[in-house]
């Protein structure tokens, strides 16, 4: 039977995915127990067809989006003629596309009259994984295995049925019990999927299913074709710096990047990035290609749908064997977050060539995790500290830079991490987090704000794990636009003793009643200062955003004269 396309329908059909998809981010946010996902959104949901197309997404963390798809092609490759109504596959493993370790994914398949149509999936950043170290950072790491339990594709529901054996040999790899409820959480996320899915199904029929999927994959691959077709034909490259490797002092890496545009299409070749690090400080290519269209995205038409004709047009190059794609068994947990200086490298190529559609430098990276044990609650915890990690966001034309949204793979502000609850959730006692005055970058658009957040540390015998760039490179002005300050992580031990953590480093017995304190540095600005309009900058002294003196020095604007 032939299907008619109905242009009314099809956008049915494109925001009924959507609305699915958003249900199910909602599911896992009022469902999980760790606040890395009910507070801090540290996952993804999405739904696929039946070869592992992406049909839409709801990306809470950007960086997450864009590695379900690929893992669910592998998973219909792998068990290939044995995927049934029921089952639960389990899969975080980096060596089979997955992007991190932590990250663990749930993928349910969706069957309609006795034939599997789609796919509905949840991947979240789990609290513990197991490894050397809880909470799944090790910096010390050399290998896969001193990180984490590796989870290849293995049902944990065949048929509906519990694996009870498979379920308790990974929940026996991992350290903290509410691992064990978050899953099942994402697994609820992906029934209310299934279920959706369904009834769409049954509204509709299977063939007009079909036909309407195929015909929205090619109406959007048409609209991010013409958002490529606006960029000059041409070859253009970038660098972005990556400081430390965990074990090398002095250890710098570059992520290099050749964009080529021609006409409708773009490819990003990394072939002359950095080899890969002998520390944990390398990239899986999932991770890599994820972070490469998050950053495109950015600078493209924002209502294109997420789906596979949006990614059509798009081809990304990364070798085995370099810092954005480490060859097995490496260390890569810190993958995710090379994103940032990925990112700046796509800026810095393409800046010239549509300078209208790009920011300044964000904000890079600067994290501590606590793990330890609550006293008053006997429990084990891990923090990562969302709150104070987000910096600003760069300045682009016509608009500043967004104030504490965080790195450009994790973007969210300020409510990824409640005061109450992390005083909740942590033996900690938050002092102070409010942003930092003169931390955007100046220009005629500054960068976004920063922030500055003091705790005094709660557990006895607490482990501290730093990861991150941002103490080494502030985030970059374009066009005239200055660049930002510098992250930093401080402790004060009971003692008066100062500890300046490595940027990534791996630091046991902390005292309880250490003094922390953090600074999270702003986004770059974007044009020449001198231009800012002079109104808001005064409004802006007169609010704390920009110092009197910064308002002379780098502004040009004396604020005790009159105009």
């Amino acid at each position: 039977m032939t299907v008619t396309v109905d242009p009314i329908l099809l956008s049915v059909y494109a925001r009924t995915f959507k609305s699915i998809t958003d249900e199910m981010s909602i599911s896992v946010e009022k469902t999980t127990r760790s606040p890395i996902l009910c507070e801090a959104k540290d996952f993804v949901t999405g739904l696929y067809d039946a070869e592992g197309n992406m049909l839409e997404q709801t990306e809470n963390l950007p960086i997450l989006a864009f590695s379900l798809a690929p893992v669910c092609k592998y998973i219909v490759d792998y068990f290939d003629g044995d995927i049934h109504e029921g089952d639960v596959i389990f899969h975080n493993d980096v060596f089979s596309l997955g992007n991190q370790n932590n990250d663990v994914a749930v993928y349910k398949p969706i069957f309609f009259d006795g034939k599997l149509v789609a796919w509905s999936a949840v991947k979240g950043h789990q609290a513990d994984i197991g490894g050397n170290v809880q909470g799944g950072y090790n910096p010390n790491a050399t290998e896969v295995w001193q990180e984490a339990i590796r989870i290849p594709p293995v049902k944990v529901y065949d048929k509906g049925k519990l694996r009870k054996d498979v379920w308790e040999l990974i929940f026996a790899n991992i350290r903290l019990d509410i691992v064990r409820h978050d899953m099942k959480a994402q697994m609820g996320a992906c029934t209310v999927g299934e279920r959706r899915m369904i009834a769409l199904l049954e509204k509709y029929g299977l063939e007009s299913f079909e036909a309407h999927k195929a015909a929205l994959f090619e109406a959007t691959a048409r609209m991010m074709k013409a958002e490529i077709a606006k960029i000059p034909n041409g070859e253009y490259s970038g660098e972005g710096m990556v400081y430390f490797d965990g074990h090398h002092d002095g250890s710098v890496f570059t992520i290099r990047v050749t964009i080529r545009v021609a006409d409708d299409r773009i490819a990003f070749d990394y072939s002359d990035t950095d080899g890969q690090t002998n520390g944990f400080v390398n990239g899986t290519f999932t991770s890599s290609a994820s972070a490469t269209i998050l950053t495109f995205l950015q600078m493209v038409n924002p209502d294109i749908p997420h789906n596979e004709g949006m990614v059509e047009p798009i081809e990304i190059t990364i070798p085995e064997g370099t810092i954005l794609n480490a060859a097995y068994p490496k260390a890569t947990t810190f993958g995710n977050h090379l994103c940032p200086p990925n990112a700046d490298a796509i800026i810095r190529a393409l800046a010239p060539v549509i300078p209208d559609r790009v920011t300044a430098g964000w904000n890079n990276l600067l994290c501590s995790l606590t793990t330890g044990v609550d006293a008053e609650k006997g429990d084990k915890y891990v923090d990562i500290g969302f709150m104070g990690l987000k910096g600003g966001s760069g300045g682009t034309k016509g608009t500043d830079g967004y104030d504490h949204i965080g790195m450009i793979d994790a973007s969210g502000g300020v409510l990824d991490q409640d005061y109450e609850m992390f005083e909740q959730q942590t033996p900690h006692l938050l002092l102070k987090h409010e942003y930092i005055t003169d931390s955007g970058g100046a220009g005629q658009w500054r960068g976004g704000l920063g922030v500055e957040t003091d705790y005094i540390i709660g557990s006895e015998n607490t482990q501290f794990v730093t990861f991150g760039d941002g103490d080494f490179e502030p985030a970059f002005g374009l066009f005239g636009g200055r660049d930002s300050i510098l992250n930093l992580i401080e402790l004060t031990y009971p003692d008066g003793t100062k500890v300046v953590p490595k940027n990534k480093d791996l630091i046991l017995g902390v005292p309880k009643g250490t003094h922390y304190h953090q600074i999270a540095g702003g986004g770059g600005g974007y044009g020449e200062p001198a231009r800012r309009d002079r109104a808001k900058l005064r409004r802006e002294v007169r609010d704390g955003v920009v110092s009197a003196d910064a308002a002379r020095e780098l502004y040009g604007l004396d604020v005790d004269a009159a105009e």
